[in-house]
């Protein structure tokens, strides 16, 4: 699979499927410890099935993609998202549609906020865009990463669980303490059709925060779900209706 090298110095692997034709491509962006087939392949292969144009997308230090290790600096979000940016120049995609999963879906915010002319709408799974204060506790519960398998560590070579997460948490204190924006300032901005996706068992986004970020976003929706994090993988028939519904109408305007 192929690696675009990039001038913000990532080098990132990516999967493109589906017909090469299709001007304005589907850009999906995984989660943390995932890759774009790990997290998202099904919507991948379902999405050219639908006539779209699917580039799966692994971020920096993450799978294939370089440079490692995978590190959280606070800007985190924001440098992930001069890299999609940059992925697009390189592939030369004037305007894309952007799903991202989780962090994706935070980096997938930004960018629709930062390049509103580059996204011709955006989905947000997991994603709300603001910290509040009393995720603080839920974070520092991911901390020291016992929970990260084997498998995990092999992908995307970890050699210290405890010093990934810690500085994982770190930048996301850091977050909460500057006031927990993430990307919601930017949300009067994002003038793309938006819908976030968010699970109401979902510990990590809770529907405040997604209802006040959408409250914001000139042309922005909330979507809620039975089920936990994962809306596509856990309502995945509702998730594919609701998407294809967005994109073609998305498609139209």
């Amino acid at each position: 699979m192929p690696i675009a090298d990039l001038p913000t110095g990532a080098a990132l692997h990516y999967e493109d499927m589906g017909p090469a034709s299709v001007q304005v491509p589907v850009i999906l962006l995984h989660g943390m410890l995932g890759t774009a087939r790990i997290h998202l392949g099904h919507v991948m292969d379902w999405l050219p099935a639908q006539g779209y144009r699917a580039i799966g997308l692994t971020l920096r230090g993450y799978g294939e993609s370089g440079p490692k290790p995978r590190d959280f600096p606070d800007r985190f979000y924001q440098r992930d998202a001069e890299d999609l940016i940059a992925f697009m120049d390189a592939l030369m995609i004037e305007r894309a549609h952007l799903i991202g999963y989780s962090d994706g879906g935070e980096v997938a915010l930004i960018a629709a906020g930062r390049a509103p002319m580059r996204i011709a709408s955006c989905i947000a799974i997991g994603a709300v865009g603001n910290y509040t204060p009393d995720l603080r506790a839920v974070f520092q519960r991911m901390y020291p990463g016992d929970w990260i398998t084997d498998e995990e560590k092999r992908i995307h070579g970890i050699l210290d669980a405890a010093s990934f997460t810690g500085e994982w948490l770190r930048a996301m204190t850091r977050t909460i303490d500057a006031g927990g924006d993430v990307s919601l300032s930017l949300a009067p901005g994002i003038t793309c059709p938006l819908l976030i996706m968010l699970g109401d068992k979902d510990k990590l986004n809770p529907r405040r925060n997604g209802e006040r970020f959408v409250a914001a976003a000139p042309n922005g929706r909330l979507a809620m779900f039975p089920c936990g994090h994962a809306v596509h993988d856990q309502e995945r028939d509702a998730f594919y209706r609701t998407t294809l519904e967005h994109l073609r109408a998305a498609s139209v305007e």
